[in-house]
């Protein structure tokens, strides 16, 4: 009997700086007919017919109309990550194309890299070190201080998956937590995690030592927090970034943070990434960035390779999607926004 072929997937590259990981080929190939955008672009007319399914990396290959429209029996879009502000969902839908994300291979990494930067700041870590490091130093000096986590105040504003994940280990640190998010968590899971819900953010903000972003980029979140939103906070708080950078205005955070406004912040997200090399976020010394690496461990990318591939199996297969990402209309605003919160 002859074997029956594997339904095509669509895949940027193989290796390289946003090709698939070349560690996670064979599980692909196990399931798919990979077809990597350079082959597809040289052999359209013989190809176009195979491919079922997209996989998304790194937020390549770019989705556009033309690639839509050249792909008539494409029946999914898998996101290997959550936020998927990079894909037109409305345009997608239009071409009945199910997109889909992968919530739940993320939520750890992502929670944890949140704690990293707020135990870094608070601590001083990236500046300890190079004090430790540098030729210059002859000694430590008994004034170099930082702050304490245990006690403080942590404000989540989007309590999802990740931001739930924060909570529990927050909850550890014997930390007091605030959360804000469109929704209200069930009493038991707060209860759970020690969690007071603030219906109005600008609460959250006054209250909070420590403020960390884990909502998705819609219209809604584009510079969710501003100018005004800065000038609630503490004098002596910190705002944490591991949702996107666009989320924050960043000329506002530079004001805020060159004035005092607030004292500190610690993002694993900016807009554009990277900055460029002359951003004033980049010549001040009362912040951390990291290289949007919230998912950027061995566990957490093989995760998202298998969510993505169960997603892809499910809606060619007509099963229940574990992941899907549903466009939902906002009539007051005119745009379509995320059914997922992180």
């Amino acid at each position: 009997m002859a074997k029956q072929e594997q339904p095509g997937l669509l895949i940027h590259e193989i290796g390289g700086v946003d090709g698939v990981l070349e560690g996670h080929v064979e599980l692909l190939k196990k399931h798919f007919h990979l077809i990597t955008m350079k082959e597809f672009l040289e052999n359209k007319k013989r190809l176009n017919e195979k491919i079922k399914s997209v996989f998304i990396h790194e937020c390549k290959p770019v989705i556009d109309r033309e690639l839509l429209q050249s792909l008539p029996h494409l029946k999914v879009i898998a996101n290997s990550g959550v936020g998927v502000d990079h894909l037109d969902l409305k345009l997608i839908a239009s071409f009945g194309i199910k997109v889909t994300n992968t919530p739940h291979a993320v939520s750890d990494s992502t929670a944890d890299i949140g704690m990293a930067l707020m135990l870094a700041s608070a601590r001083r870590l990236v500046e300890g070190c190079q004090i430790s490091v540098s030729p210059q130093t002859e000694h430590f000096a008994a004034d170099w201080l930082g702050d304490e986590v245990t006690g403080a105040t942590l404000g989540i504003i989007g309590m999802g998956s990740i931001g739930y994940k924060v909570a529990k280990r927050a909850k550890a640190f014997e930390m007091k937590i605030l959360y804000h998010n469109r929704n209200q968590r069930k009493e038991e899971e707060e209860k759970a995690v020690g969690a007071c819900y603030c219906e109005k953010m600008e609460d959250l903000l006054q209250q909070s030592d420590f403020v960390m972003l884990v909502v998705n980029l819609t219209p809604q979140t584009f510079r969710f927090i501003g100018k005004r939103e800065l000038e609630l906070m503490k004098p002596s708080a910190t705002l944490i970034n591991i949702s996107r950078g666009a989320v924050v205005d960043q000329d506002a955070l530079v004001e805020a943070l060159q004035n005092g406004t607030i004292k500190a912040a610690a993002l694993d997200v900016t807009y554009p990434e990277p900055l460029p090399r002359d951003h004033s976020l980049l010549k001040l010394k009362n912040i951390i960035i990291t290289p949007h690496i919230g998912t950027a461990t061995v566990q957490a990318t093989r995760k998202m390779t298998e969510e993505a591939v169960a997603n892809i199996l499910a809606v060619l297969n007509g099963l229940t999607i574990p992941s899907e990402v549903i466009p939902i209309r906002c009539f007051r605003e005119h745009t379509y926004a995320l059914a997922y919160l992180l």
